[in-house]
């Protein structure tokens, strides 16, 4: 079954074009990982889905129904997770999820044991009388989801739900979600964290300029640069002019340096290792060298042109 149905989506502001044509399906209980560089589409496409903007044009329907005339029943069966923390500083934890679980409709016992319910599975049930403000980063993240899933929606959009927390709250929300997706919760996932979708994502969309420009699981997603090798080299003295040779090897995709190790996308069986090993010995000489086989990561470099994550790499420590 499907949760989700978008066919030709458009959507434009003022000249920007921000949908292009859009198709989209989400099966029911899938984790739909969507990935994308800034200003691909990514919070426009779920700002869409969720009722929160219109479309100039295409179809959406979300549970089997048409999104623009059942919009009301659609949206008590969604939650949504925006990027930024959207809870009441001056309402303590369990206040914030009493007025969420309201504003769904929910009152008496069932609102209690919801929220009382909630709290207990994101954690925070000792924090309950607590205020937000003196919340570490991941405790605010974490009950911001809980706002979300108060109502328990079937279908949950989360929009880069652990930016800028610490490596143990990131691995809680990620369990969290592997929980809520065992109970039977369908979950589109929007981050700027490669790892997290690795970790978690049983599908992934990759979004650019507007338009998807692959889907499918990610060993379908590798099988598609299969033909492509990741050479990397760490070297004495890395300078621009020796990434600048690298780049003018034949078969040579994409040089990235990173500190003084340079990553090399090449086409495979280029013979491009001995080339590679004879321009670096002209720059201070090689630490060391090695070939890997291509992630997901190379697949949206490969399609993109550009890093997930623009300035750089960060070590994320993500346990599988």
């Amino acid at each position: 079954m499907l949760v989700v149905d978008m066919k030709k989506i458009v959507k434009r502001y003022s000249s920007k074009l921000a949908l292009d044509l859009v198709d989209l399906e989400i099966a029911e209980g899938e984790i739909l990982g969507l990935l994308g560089p800034n200003g691909a589409g990514k919070t426009t496409l779920i700002h869409t889905l969720a009722g929160l903007i219109g479309i100039d044009s295409g179809d959406i329907t979300v549970f089997g129904m048409e999104q623009q005339k059942n919009i009301m029943a659609i949206k008590r069966q969604i939650g949504l997770v925006t990027q930024e923390i959207t809870i009441y500083p001056d309402l303590t934890a369990q206040e914030n999820l009493e007025f969420f679980g309201g504003v769904y409709g929910l009152k008496g016992q069932t609102l209690k044991e919801r929220v009382a319910a909630t709290l207990a599975f994101v954690g925070l049930s000792e924090q309950a009388k607590n205020y937000p403000y003196t919340f570490s980063g991941g405790m605010q993240r974490r009950l911001n989801i809980a706002c979300a899933l108060v109502h328990r929606p079937k279908f949950l959009i989360m929009d880069e739900p652990t930016v800028g927390i610490d490596p143990q709250s990131r691995n809680h929300i990620l369990e969290t979600i592997r929980k809520l997706n065992e109970q039977g919760t369908t979950i589109l996932y929007t981050t700027h964290y490669m790892e997290e979708v690795q970790a978690i994502a049983s599908r992934v969309v990759i979004m650019d300029q507007g338009q998807i420009i692959a889907q499918g699981t990610m060993e379908e997603l590798v099988k598609r640069i299969q033909h492509e090798e990741k050479i990397k080299v760490e070297v004495a003295e890395p300078s621009e002019e020796l990434l600048e040779r690298l780049r003018k090897l034949d078969g040579v995709k994409h040089v990235i340096q990173k500190g003084k190790e340079i990553q090399i996308i090449s086409q495979a069986g280029s013979g491009n290792l001995d080339r590679i090993l004879s321009v670096a010995k002209d720059f201070g000489g090689i630490h060391s060298i090695h070939a890997e086989k291509p992630t997901l990561e190379d697949v949206f470099l490969t399609l993109t042109g550009r890093k997930l994550r623009d300035g750089g790499a960060e070590n994320v420590d993500i346990q599988v």
